[in-house]
């Protein structure tokens, strides 16, 4: 495939006289819905043929997630980003790929963060058992691995133990939000501008669509991210979202933490 290809796929479409808009090309819909699935093919792959590999070797489950992170949804959305941003600029940058990236207040962080992360705290433990009914009447088939947070510590040793929840934490809790931010709600949200008000709903929607591997959760993940994607384009500032986002997914290692430390 081409330079020209790869371009097409990735910045085709048209210059809008929206503000947003006026500062990238926009992407087609097959654009958008390509670019936002993609990532989650290979990882989801990945998934799966870990899951049984580490069951066999007697290791947690939730490596089966944390080393697909690590070693393809970082690099994949990092290095688009960062691949574009050589095309665009001569040199390895972000610089007018990843947009929303206004300044702000630090009384605005301090009010709509907080805010974020309470909204989905309460809608994802709201729904939890909504989660667990559609788990159990239509993807009850799965085995027990994709449940990656249902495991037995004393079937592993605390040293391994140990190293898992660190990874945990690093990846789960810091990197992997910082580059989805990035990636969906900074590349790819203000490149469906011309969607307007629909644009945060069609990107919160393929975001959670693009967790192929807990399709069950899709329905909370929805309603727990929208507002994200919402106060982002509104306040055209991604580090709301990833503070959110590394917050909630830090809130959520620390609620694990008696699993590996028994």
């Amino acid at each position: 495939m081409s330079n020209k290809d790869l371009e097409t796929i990735f910045n085709d479409g048209n210059m809008l006289t929206n503000p947003m808009a006026s500062l990238v090309k926009q992407h087609t819909l097959p654009q958008t819905i390509l670019l936002h699935l993609l990532p989650g093919a290979p990882i989801t792959i990945c998934f799966i043929f870990l899951g049984p590999w580490l069951k066999q070797n007697h290791l947690p489950p939730i490596l089966a997630l944390l080393f697909p992170i690590l070693l393809i949804l970082i690099p994949f959305e990092l290095g688009l980003m960062y691949y574009l941003g050589y095309r665009r600029n001569g040199r390895f940058s972000l610089e007018g790929i990843v947009l929303n990236r206004e300044p702000l207040s630090p009384k605005v962080y301090f009010l709509l963060a907080p805010a974020l992360l309470f909204w989905s705290i309460f809608v994802f433990m709201s729904l939890g058992g909504l989660d667990q009914a559609i788990l159990k009447s239509l993807f009850g088939f799965l085995p027990d691995w994709f449940q990656i947070n249902q495991f037995t510590p004393a079937n592993y040793s605390q040293p391994v133990l140990t190293v898992t929840f660190a990874l945990f934490l690093v990846v789960n809790g810091f990197a992997g939000p910082v580059v989805e931010e990035l990636y969906f709600r900074g590349y790819l949200l203000p490149r469906i501008e011309y969607l307007k008000r629909w644009a945060p709903l069609l990107n919160v929607l393929l975001f959670s669509l693009y967790h192929f591997f807990s399709p069950w959760q899709n329905i909370t993940r929805i309603l727990a991210f929208l507002p994200w994607a919402y106060v982002v384009r509104w306040k055209k500032n991604i580090y709301l979202s990833m503070l959110a986002h590394c917050l909630l997914n830090t809130g959520y290692c620390l609620l694990m933490l008696r699993l590996f430390f028994p």
